[in-house]
This record gives C-alpha cells, sequence and structure tokens, in this order.
C-alpha cells in the first residue's frame, strides 16, 4: 500500500494504482474521455489533468501513477482552465452537428461541452473532411473523429484485427484505416467494437430506418421481422426499463405498434441452426478421416469473415449451415410464405440483430436460396430499433404484452443462449446427446463447461454414450479467437468441436448493441440469457414442435437435400 493526500484527505490505495483510479475508488469523479481501464491510457485528451504538489506541469490522471506521499488536487482554477482549453482545442476538429448526428444526447463529448459550459470554440475549427460510403456497414466520419484512439487499441487489444491506426505526423495526424484504404477493402470484421467503444459519432452502423419505413409503407409488400435473442436483454436499456416491465411480450407489441405484419423470433431457426448444425456434427464424427478437424460454428458473420481473411486454410472446417438469421429468411420466403399463400418476391423480411456484422452477412451474394431475392432484406441493430421506437413515439411500458406470430415464433431455452458465449455449443451438445443415446441429458449437464472470464478460451471433453469423447472449445473476442487459431494451426491444440463468437461475451456483447459510456454489458446481457433459459419450460431444441412440424411438412429430415439448399451455404461461393 502507499499513502497519499486527496483535496486534502489522507488516503491509501495499492501500489501501481494510477490516480484517475485511485480517485474514483474513493468518489471522486475527474473528467476523461480517451480513457478505457487497462486498454487506453494513453493521456492524449488531457481533460483528466490533475496538479501534484512538487510539479510544475499539470499530470494526465488516467496514467499517472501514485506514489509514497503524493499530493493530488482534482479541482483548481488552474486545472479548470487547462480542461476548458484541452477540450476546445479537441471540438476545434470535431464538426459540431450534434442536432443530426446518431449519437445526440449520448456522447461523451457533448456531455462534456455541457459540464464545462463550453459557449463558444476559440480555436479555428479544422475537422478532417473524408467519409466512408454507405455501402459498409461500418460508417466512418472523419470530421468528428477527436483522436481518442480509442477505436485503434479495441481494434488492436480486443479484436486483434489492427484495421484503425494513427496516419500522418505533427499537425497533419488522423485516425484511419491502416493504409487508408475504404473500410471494406480492409481486413474488418464488422464486429462494431469500435463503434461502441467511440465516444463520438466518427464511427457508427449504417442506419438503414429508411429503408423499412419505405417497406412498410409499401402496401404490396409483407412485411416479416425477426428478433434475435440477444436482443431482448439490451433493448429496454435505451428507455429505463426494469425487465420485469421490459418483458419479450412488450417487445414483440412495439414491433407491432411499428407496423410489421407479422413479429417472428430467431430463435425458432436457433433450434433449427441446431437440429441442422448438431446432424453435422454427428455426420461427419461418423466418417472422421474424411473431414478437416475441428469443426467450427457458422453463426457468427464477424468470425466467419475474420478467418476467411486470416486462416483460410481453414475454411473447410466451418460448418455449412447459415446461421440462424439467414436460415429464417430462406424459410420465411419458402415454407412460411407457401402456408400463407403469398408471393416470396413481395414478403420483405427485416432482421432486429445486436450485431453490425449481420448487415453485411445479408447481402453475401450467395445468401438467396429461397426464391432468388435475399433471404433478408435489411438488418437493423438494437439501436436503431430503439431510434424506430422513439421516432414513433411508442411508449413500450404503456403497451400489453402480445406474443409472437405462428409458426416460426416459438423457441426454446437452448435457442435463447445462442445470444452469450458458449450457448451456441451447449444447445449443440443437448441435442447432440439426444440424438446419439435417444434421451436427454440434464438440461443443465454441461453447465460445468461455460466459458470463464480471464481465459482466452474453455477447453473440455464431453463423453457422449456411443459417440465417445468430444473434444470441445469455446472463445469470444477476435484476439483471443486469434490465440485458440494460432494453436490449432501450429499443432498445439486439437479439438473436435469449436464456438466462436467475434465480440467479447458473444452476441450481448454485440456491436449494435445499446452505447453506454464506461461501460462493458455483456455478461450482465447474457446471465438474462442464461436465466431466460433456466426459466423455460422446454430446454432442448429438438423438442421444439414447430421446428419437428417445419421438417415433417417441408424439410423431410436434417441433412436432407432441400434442408441443404435452404439451410447450408457454400463457404468457398
Amino acid at each position: 500500500m502507499v499513502n497519499f493526500t486527496l483535496n486534502g484527505k489522507a488516503l491509501q490505495t495499492t501500489e501501481g494504482t494510477t490516480i484517475l483510479r485511485a480517485a474514483e475508488e474513493n468518489g471522486v469523479a475527474i473528467p476523461h474521455l480517451c480513457y478505457l481501464k487497462e486498454i487506453n491510457e494513453i493521456g492524449a485528451c488531457r481533460l483528466c489533468v490533475v496538479e501534484i504538489e512538487g510539479m510544475d506541469r499539470l499530470a494526465p490522471a488516467c496514467n499517472t501513477v501514485i506514489t509514497e506521499g503524493m499530493v493530488i488536487r482534482t479541482e483548481s482554477p488552474r486545472i479548470l482552465a487547462a480542461r476548458k482549453v484541452n477540450l476546445q482545442l479537441l471540438l476545434s476538429r470535431h464538426r459540431t452537428a450534434c442536432t443530426s448526428c446518431v449519437r445526440n444526447g449520448n456522447c461523451t463529448l457533448q456531455t462534456l461541452s455541457k459540464q464545462f459550459n463550453i459557449r463558444e470554440i476559440r480555436y479555428d475549427l479544422k475537422p478532417e473532411k473524408n467519409a466512408s460510403s454507405g455501402a459498409c456497414p461500418i460508417v466512418r466520419d472523419a470530421s468528428k473523429c477527436v483522436q481518442c484512439m480509442r477505436c485503434v487499441q479495441v481494434c488492436d487489444k480486443i479484436q486483434g484485427v489492427h484495421v484503425w491506426d494513427a496516419v500522418g505526423s505533427g499537425s497533419r495526424s488522423v485516425v484511419d484505416t491502416a493504409d487508408r484504404r475504404p473500410v471494406a477493402e480492409t481486413n474488418c470484421t464488422y464486429c462494431g467494437q469500435c463503434v461502441t467503444h467511440c465516444p463520438t459519432g466518427a464511427l457508427t452502423a449504417r442506419d438503414d430506418t429508411d429503408k423499412v419505413f419505405a417497406a412498410l409503407a409499401n402496401p404490396e409488400l409483407t412485411t416479416v421481422i425477426q428478433v434475435a435473442p440477444a436482443v431482448r436483454s439490451a433493448w429496454s436499456e435505451e428507455f429505463g426499463l426494469d425487465t420485469d416491465v421490459a418483458t419479450v411480450g412488450r417487445m414483440v407489441a412495439a414491433l407491432k405498434a411499428i407496423g410489421f405484419d407479422y413479429v417472428f423470433d430467431t430463435n425458432f431457426t436457433a433450434d433449427l441452426t441446431i437440429m441442422e448444425e448438431g446432424s453435422e456434427l454427428l455426420a461427419r464424427l461418423k466418417e472422421a478421416d474424411k473431414h478437416s478437424w475441428p469443426m467450427f460454428t457458422s453463426c457468427c458473420p464477424g468470425w466467419v469473415r475474420f478467418l476467411k481473411t486470416q486462416y483460410p486454410a481453414f475454411i473447410p472446417n466451418l460448418s455449412t449451415a447459415k446461421s440462424p438469421q439467414q436460415m429464417f429468411g430462406a424459410v420465411a420466403k419458402s415454407y412460411f410464405a407457401e402456408k400463407k399463400g403469398l408471393d416470396p418476391h413481395k414478403v420483405f423480411v427485416v432482421s432486429i440483430m445486436p450485431c453490425s456484422a449481420k448487415k453485411a452477412e445479408c447481402e453475401l451474394p450467395a445468401m438467396k436460396d429461397a426464391c432468388g431475392d435475399k433471404d433478408v432484406d435489411v438488418v437493423l441493430t438494437t439501436r436503431e430499433f430503439c431510434r424506430m421506437l422513439a421516432q414513433l413515439n411508442i411508449a413500450p411500458a404503456k403497451l400489453e404484452e402480445t406474443a409472437f406470430d405462428s409458426p416460426l415464433g416459438s423457441g426454446t431455452g437452448a435457442a435463447v443462449i445462442f445470444g452469450a458465449t458458449g450457448g451456441v455449443m451447449e444447445a449443440a451438445l443437448r441435442s447432440a446427446y439426444a440424438l446419439v443415446t435417444g434421451k436427454n441429458p440434464d438440461a443443465d449437464a454441461f453447465a460445468p463447461y461455460r466459458p470463464v472470464p480471464g481465459k482466452a478460451w474453455k477447453e473440455s471433453e464431453i463423453q457422449i454414450p456411443g459417440a465417445g469423447p468430444l473434444k470441445i472449445a469455446v472463445a469470444s473476442g477476435l484476439a483471443n479467437t486469434r490465440k485458440l487459431m494460432d494453436a490449432l494451426q501450429n499443432g498445439t491444440a486439437k479439438y473436435d468441436f469449436v464456438e466462436i463468437m467475434a465480440c467479447p461475451g458473444g452476441c450481448a456483447g454485440g456491436g449494435g448493441q445499446p452505447i453506454h459510456e464506461g461501460q462493458e454489458l455483456a455478461a450482465y446481457r447474457g446471465k438474462k440469457l442464461w436465466k431466460l433459459d433456466s426459466d423455460s419450460l422446454v430446454r432442448f431444441s429438438h423438442e421444439n414442435t414447430d421446428v419437428q412440424a417445419l421438417y415433417q411438412e417441408y424439410l423431410e429430415a436434417p441433412l436432407s437435400e432441400k434442408a441443404h439448399h435452404l439451410l447450408h451455404t457454400d463457404h468457398n461461393a
């Protein structure tokens, strides 16, 4: 422990603690912009400066470590003046178009400007001018960048993809893609972690709400919407609703109030994915010498893009099963359209996803197996869904609960946990066990194998009677994934089945989820999903009666010719 004085109060803290952390531990708030704990502690913004007795210069609190006997002041006329000047310098590089910015009302720079009573900017405005086009799911507006370097550090340290970098030198230094190529021409996976950690509107996910409003207004179209599992754990955050108010039923009612003709649950095709992917795993195991190992899950498009750009030799290891989102679109424009007597070309399928990479997935040329049109027409993030509710002045808390439509609206507990890291693996193991043995395991039999924080990946060996031992691994976050892939590539790790999610914590922490400055909520949201699973009456994907009916009436069986046509894809296409 070291002794120090903070604003006249004698305190102690652990050796190696920074001033910013020690102040927070003692209830003293120090303003900051660029700081991200253990990720970006570089003192770039200079808004966290403090006075240290015996030092002429102000010191950044975020990366100055407390030493024995240090005397610190966090507020004084000198400190306030310095912070205001530094903030005005940042604002001189930022195009302050707040009223037309997607981060209006949820912008750290805007909040700080209000806090410091900034009434004018004393310096000439010199924002960068280039902006990326809407062709890419990740949109960058350089004129709003304040060079906090958060995107660089998150992409480097958390995701390990290294898309962003500081380019140029001196006053001409800017943040851009590492070689100044368009984002779509880089190895960007569109995970959106840079977006959720950007404190301004410099990085955003492309907004597609106007396309959806246009479809809703077109009387010739039948609008169908699906909602991903992780959305239900986060959408209410934008409205400050408690869990008991923000029910799935009110979420459905809100979508009905927007005007969608049919509201379905992606949990339905999550269960369908388990039937196809689980059957595929068992089929590969029967002819193990004909396949490359391990088999990888293919639900996460950010992960799939990462694999294709970084480790293309492993493409054959991907399950050929489409993601639940794409399976839903294919089923909606075939099976559902036939049941309802609808022209599939006039069925407009919208997804609400916790993910920005899903926007790119639905645009892949190979994803149009139902009728020749795109299986999914538009993908909205959780944030866009909330914007639509706000735009239409819909108050979810006042709505009566409504059930999902049938027959694509049912889902099991196994489907819900698709939104949390390890959930796809556990759902698959539950059904694989039943498919092999003819009886269900205990629904929580695989709970001890769930991922734990602090490890790059979690590995286990599962015993399935009649199938032998199954070596599995689960990872989330692409930097962790790279470590796992390197181990597989150099032969120091060997597995049969691997689940990967691009975003830390899985879809619950996706790049399309609500943004909360300084908070990482993936684990909190994931616990909500595991709770929904434990409370479910049906917890096995193969027991979804509507999925059973789909096979009986239309697909015949998992891995059938029709199932392959609609529900699987060629990753080399």
